[in-house]
């Protein structure tokens, strides 16, 4: 987390640099106000959208992988059950990827 957190603000201190079209680096608050564009409406719909479907991603990978867990563990206690045990898995898997679409569709349909 601590690499993550140190390249972002990496990042965010070059794009400062960069942005100053006077040559030198912005030192006061006030050329570091003025570089940095004013945020729109799209934007923050954007940013929304993208937080949607990483989180939705993010929860649809941890149930799946949950899922597939617990049944690959049920089906090597009990051989016998893996009919049983495959096809609700496969089920259960296609409504847990079809929840994420759902997330992937609406972030596209709320904008502005």
């Amino acid at each position: 987390m601590l690499k993550l957190i140190s390249a972002l603000v990496a990042l965010v201190v070059s794009a400062l640099a960069f942005a100053d079209e006077t040559g030198t680096m912005a030192t006061t608050t006030t050329n570091v106000a003025a570089a940095i564009p004013a945020v729109t409406e799209k934007a923050w719909f954007a940013l929304a959208a993208a937080g949607a479907i990483t989180f939705a991603a993010i929860g649809g990978a941890y149930a799946q992988g949950k899922a597939a867990s617990v049944a690959l563990e049920g089906i090597a206690r009990n051989p016998a059950a893996s009919d049983k045990l495959f096809t609700p898995m496969i089920i259960a898997l296609a409504l847990i990827e079809s929840l994420v679409i759902y997330a992937f569709v609406i972030a596209f349909l709320v904008k502005p």
